[in-house]
């Protein structure tokens, strides 16, 4: 999940875009090299343990945000907080309000390529 203050998306749409664009191709990584992106991890700093960086990595489905609608997932988890009573927008007006996908459009038009 990725969030932005909508004033500095719009003030600052080049470093939004870069920052999409930076998170999209780590997740590349992660699914392509899951052992350079465990060294990584691990030279970093984040972690001592090559191992659990190395399972964390690979039990979780990087490549996988190609086939993923956001806007669907947003529906989703907003559908059921509604239903659970913790929001009282509708998925819909949450979406409306809420979101909006040129950025990450963009940036998966350009990584397609």
């Amino acid at each position: 999940m990725l969030a932005a203050n909508r004033e500095y998306a719009s003030r600052y749409p080049v470093a939004t875009k870069r920052v999409i664009r930076a998170l999209l191709k780590a997740a590349d990584l992660c699914a392509r090299e899951p052992e350079l992106a465990g060294q990584l991890i691990v030279k970093d700093g984040f972690t001592e343990r090559y191992d659990y960086a190395l399972q964390a990595i690979t039990e979780n489905p990087y490549g996988a945000w190609r086939e993923y609608d956001a806007e669907d997932t947003v529906r989703f988890y907003a559908l059921r907080l509604h239903e659970l009573g913790m929001i009282k927008s509708s998925p819909q007006k949450i979406i409306a309000d809420g979101t909006d996908w040129r950025f990450l459009n963009e940036v998966k038009r350009e990584l397609k390529a």
